[in-house]
């Protein structure tokens, strides 16, 4: 089960290489659909989406309500999120190793996650331009990431449980100003420029999430291949992240959890290898349709 939101703001479904209009679907069948944008249905749980899904596969059977993904206007899935994009930090290794290297901090593994957050006027979805925003930077990074959406909210999670508080996932560039970074100590600001949220296009349904070997994420830059590794190799992994996230902190439903970045990214290449404007930037998690954004 795979979701977008048009640029409408309705939901949508992705049936094949057919985007499917669940409200224009649901009439067209005479069903009621039980939400209108992709936020409900996650507030609403598993058996709306089976519902949803039901009816965006009969669309498709009859060809209703239907256009070709490559035609369909999709914007980011969670336009404005409800609350700050809960973020993990040097989650993998190799990105904590390189960043080490140029910042003369420890290599050695961390012994609790990393959080940050930022803001959710940050959020852009695809086809959308990533600002250089050269005014205020001049260190312009880009960092690709899976982020998990949760379902059904809680506080107190055990990491045995945490799946049952997943919705999905789907792709997120955690694009950073790092002079601003290092200007500030803390990552709010530096991570918050708008338009340093890229998110989209697809959120998959935990019930056809692959395990976590087989989940890639890659991001490359005018064609090369910058990251590259897989889920199974975060230092904390996601049931960890939401059972510390959840500690005396109530989840809520819609809330976003980007999950960290492989090593690859600008700052750890010698010399540094920044976004200027031009570049292309694609973001890819495997299930998701590529997120593509332009840096101008």
């Amino acid at each position: 089960m795979k979701f977008v939101t048009l640029a409408s703001g309705q939901l949508a479904a992705l049936v094949d290489e057919q985007v499917i209009d669940i409200a224009a679907a649901a009439l067209a069948l005479g069903q009621a659909a039980p939400a209108s944008t992709l936020a409900q249905l996650v507030a609403l749980g598993d058996e709306a989406a089976k519902q949803v899904w039901a009816i965006a596969t009969a669309a498709a059977a009859q060809n209703l309500a239907c256009q070709a993904y490559a035609q369909a206007d999709i914007i980011a899935p969670f336009p404005t999120p409800a609350r700050n994009i809960m973020c993990l930090g040097k989650n993998y290794a190799g990105h904590l190793i390189e960043v080490a290297l140029k910042t003369n901090t420890s290599t050695d593994l961390p012994e609790y996650p990393i959080i940050f957050t930022k803001a959710p006027s940050c959020v852009i979805g695809p086809g959308d331009t990533i600002p250089a925003s050269e005014q205020y930077t001049q260190k312009l990074d880009y960092e690709a990431e899976l982020a998990i959406i949760i379902g059904k909210g809680g506080r107190d999670i055990s990491a045995a449980n945490a799946w049952q508080h997943v919705f999905g996932y789907t792709a997120f560039n955690d694009v950073t100003a790092r002079d601003l970074q290092k200007n500030h100590k803390q990552f709010f600001k530096a991570k918050s420029l708008d338009g340093f949220g890229p998110m989209g296009p697809v959120v998959v349904h935990h019930s056809v999430m692959p395990s976590p070997d087989q989940i890639t994420v890659k991001c490359t830059i005018n064609g090369e291949v910058r990251q590259q590794d897989t889920l199974d190799h975060l230092i904390f992994d996601i049931p960890t992240m939401i059972e510390t996230l959840s500690a005396g902190m109530t989840l809520q439903s819609g809330d976003i959890i980007a999950t960290g970045t492989p090593e690859g990214v600008g700052m750890g290449s010698t010399p540094p290898r920044y976004l200027k404007a031009g570049d292309e930037v694609v973001v890819e998690v495997t299930g998701v349709k590529p997120l593509v954004n332009t840096v101008a």
